[in-house]
Parts: structure tokens; C-alpha cells; sequence
């Protein structure tokens, strides 16, 4: 009898069904509705229950999880998503912030960048506070104003859940990096051209009509890898916190990607004025 384990399936399965009745139906949306079935509140949830079922996944992620992120300074952002290969200074005026920052300078650089749950809160010192999935990033500069402000140049590197906070001076956090899922699929691949059509779309520009390697000047990355691609295009939508987060949350590249489609079919939200 099938269970929750086997989720992957019953999605592609329902998937075909309906392909076969004529029915459109994305993979994500197979996937979310599986999740709804089984009583889950999205397919992300429903994903790290699977991932956490699996006795081999476990130890090697618990093992990765404490060589690779026990103790890592947070630096908690009211509005900003920090996603993997993102670049973004940022500015850091809180005292624990600070410290975490600082601690991150004089040890290995990395520091985990998440979204608060609540950008008005001057304190975000619990797990209900912070997002669950934040980026491991480094520091690669970082300069004092004159106010004692920290102005932080940071670069994203990976996903990754935050497990467990503590607090002893500054917040740190025990980390588990979070790995890409379907990122080398054709699917994703032939997902990679729809997603860089779809923005040409949304960012009113056409590609075909610049000099070839033009799309790096919109900091586009090419199709060879759709993790990378994804990734570079979300922070570029004008969407919301919410949003972002949620993209940020999804380690399977290819829902990832059609979310991305999505969002970008939908348009830019009009000004209200």
C-alpha cells in the first residue's frame, strides 16, 4: 500500500492521467495537490518529510549538518531574500547582528543570511521569528560608517534549513545545507528555455536582437545549469517577500522553475496611483 514515501510518483502518475484526458497539469501542481491530499500543507513540507524518512539521507545530512554548519552567525534581513550566487550589501545597524558579523570576520567568513517572518520585529531570536530556510553566504567585505553602521558585501552559496539557534552574544545557528533536487533533468533543461522566454516577456526585452552574450549584461546565466538560472532570475521579479521565500524554499528545481513561469505569466503588479 502506498504512503506518503511514495509521493513522487502518485503526482507523476496523476499527472499522466489527466495529460492522457487532455487535462494541462504542471508538475508542481500535481506534486501540490498530492501534498494536499495526504494531508500536508505544501509539497516543500511533504518533500523534507520524505527526505527525513530515509534512514541513509539522515545520517549523511546529520553528519554534514554538524561538520559543515553547527554554529554559523545569523544575520536575520527584514526585506531581503538572499538566494545561492546572489551578491547584495547589505546594512547592519542591530548590536547581536553586529556582533554575529563580526564573529563571522575573524573565524571563516560565513555567516547565514534568512528572512525574518516579520520584518517590524527588532528582535528575532527564535526559530518562530526567522524563516526556515535561509542561505549560507560569505562575507567578502565589510566597512564601518561613520554612524557605526556595518556596510556587508555578501555572496550567497547554498540553501539550507536552520535547525537550531543559540544565542551567546550574538545569534548562531545549527544548519542543515539543503542539495538541489532534478537540477540536471531534461525537464529542467527544456524549463531553463521556457523560463529565459518567459522573461523576455516580462522584462520587455528581446534577446534575439542583441550581440550574442548580451544576455550577461541582465546577468543571466545560460541554460547548462537550471539551478543557477532560476536562482539568478528570482531576486529580478518584482514579487513579494512571501513569494521569493517560497521560491527560496524549493529545492526541486524543476517545480522551481515552472513556480518562476508562473509568477512571470502573471506580469509585473501595475502601480496603484
Amino acid at each position: 500500500m502506498r504512503d506518503f514515501r511514495d509521493a513522487k510518483v502518485m503526482a507523476q502518475t496523476l499527472r499522466e492521467a489527466l495529460h492522457a484526458k487532455s487535462v494541462a497539469f504542471t508538475t508542481s501542481e500535481s506534486q501540490e495537490l498530492v501534498a494536499r491530499i495526504l494531508g500536508f500543507r505544501d509539497w516543500n513540507v511533504l518533500a523534507a518529510r520524505i527526505k527525513a524518512s530515509q534512514p541513509s539521507a539522515t545520517l549523511a545530512t546529520a553528519s554534514r549538518s554538524a561538520s559543515a554548519g553547527a554554529g554559523i552567525p545569523i544575520v536575520p534581513m527584514r526585506d531581503l531574500v538572499l538566494f545561492p550566487h546572489m551578491i547584495s550589501r547589505i546594512f547592519v545597524a542591530r548590536e547581536k547582528t553586529r556582533q554575529a558579523v563580526e564573529r563571522a570576520i575573524v573565524s571563516d567568513q560565513r555567516v547565514v543570511v534568512v528572512a525574518q517572518r516579520n520584518g517590524s520585529d527588532d528582535h528575532p531570536s527564535t526559530l518562530r521569528a526567522l524563516n526556515p530556510v535561509g542561505v549560507i553566504a560569505n562575507v567578502i567585505d565589510c566597512q564601518t560608517q561613520v554612524d557605526g553602521t556595518l556596510k556587508v558585501t555578501v555572496r550567497g552559496l547554498q540553501r539550507t534549513g536552520i535547525v537550531r539557534l543559540t544565542d551567546d552574544g550574538f545569534l548562531a545557528a545549527e544548519v542543515m545545507p539543503m542539495d538541489d533536487e532534478r537540477d540536471q533533468s531534461t525537464e529542467a533543461a527544456t524549463l531553463s528555455r521556457a523560463v529565459l522566454d518567459a522573461y523576455q516577456t516580462y522584462a520587455k526585452v528581446d534577446f534575439s536582437a542583441l550581440p550574442p552574450g548580451s544576455k550577461v549584461r541582465f546577468g543571466l546565466p545560460s541554460i547548462g545549469n537550471p539551478s543557477l538560472l532560476a536562482d539568478t532570475v528570482a531576486p529580478l521579479l518584482s514579487i513579494t517577500i512571501e513569494r521569493q521565500q517560497q521560491l527560496l524554499e524549493t529545492s526541486d528545481v524543476v517545480t522551481r522553475l515552472e513556480r518562476l513561469i508562473e509568477l512571470m505569466s502573471a506580469g509585473r503588479p501595475k502601480a496603484v496611483g
